[in-house]
């Protein structure tokens, strides 16, 4: 898979409704998966979106996630750019020199859903996310 750049919209609680407009809006494949889904069942965010991909047929590809409790929301700073893929050491080049200089919020490192995943805010005060796609097995 070659890596994609695409944007990350985050939502207080609503992301199941946005995604859903916005498949009704461009048409694709649309897929979904809640906290509870991906290990937080008692949370009090297990049914919120932790994590929302939408793909079209014209090659557009809109992610987006609700906002946890506990983490700020900040309508007009609730969108970043989402860097993914399968090619680790690009993305470890790319996450390195994005992040240098500017603040990392999660260090790049192995997440719950078995992939590295990072997200840092750069000198210009750009929020990335980096996610690098955990090899399937055979």
């Amino acid at each position: 898979m070659a890596s994609r750049l695409n944007p990350y919209i985050s939502f207080t609680d609503n992301a199941r409704q946005a995604m859903e407009f916005y498949k009704d809006v461009f048409g694709g494949t649309l897929r979904m998966n809640t906290f509870g889904e991906f290990g937080a069942p008692d949370s009090p965010d297990a049914n919120k979106i932790m994590h929302a991909m939408l793909e079209t047929d014209r090659g557009f590809a809109l992610m987006a996630a609700d906002t946890p409790s506990g983490m700020e929301y900040n309508p007009g700073t609730n969108i970043a750019v989402s860097l993914s893929g399968d090619d680790a050491d690009d993305l470890r080049r790319y996450w390195g020199k994005l992040s240098e200089g500017g603040n990392v919020t999660v260090p790049l490192e192995k997440q719950m859903w078995g992939d590295v995943f990072g997200m840092c805010i750069d000198r210009f005060g750009i929020a990335w996310m980096v996610n690098i796609i955990a090899e399937q097995p055979s």
